[in-house]
């Protein structure tokens, strides 16, 4: 077992998550919310975009606490949670804010998870692009 320590997420990499997203979003003329979570869940960054809809506030940060809490992408996790999948029961069995919609991703650190960043306000697809090259951005 290894007992090296990994750099937790920091403000400035949800900075760097932040700006890299919006950037992403603006390019496809998208408004949209982002929310960047450490490794225990908490809050280190969130904006909405002026004219982003309300509710991609909501959407951006129960899409990255899935993505924390599951350490997957919500965009690989769509199919489990239908009707015969393997999660099927569990988006109403716990009493947590997840969301299994596409937008979601884990945030790695040399092989560990520190963090997750969540989008919301574009189409599904769409806002996984704009939290994927964000994370790619960071690395």
């Amino acid at each position: 077992m290894s007992t090296t320590a990994v750099t937790p997420l920091s403000t400035e990499d949800a900075e760097v998550l932040v700006s890299a997203a919006r950037r992403a979003a603006e390019a496809a003329g998208v408004t949209v919310s982002i929310t960047v979570l450490d490794a225990g869940g908490h809050l280190l960054a969130f904006r909405r975009d002026d004219r982003a809809v309300l509710i991609s506030g909501e959407t951006s940060t129960r899409k990255a606490y899935t993505a924390l809490q599951l350490n997957a992408s919500t965009a690989d996790l769509v199919e489990a949670v239908q009707p015969g999948g393997l999660f099927h029961t569990l988006p109403t069995a716990l009493d947590r804010p997840l969301l299994f919609i596409a937008g979601g991703v884990p945030v790695h650190r040399d092989g560990r998870l520190i963090g997750a960043l969540g989008v919301g306000g574009g189409a599904p697809e769409q806002d996984h692009g704009f939290a994927a090259a964000a994370v790619k951005a960071l690395s």
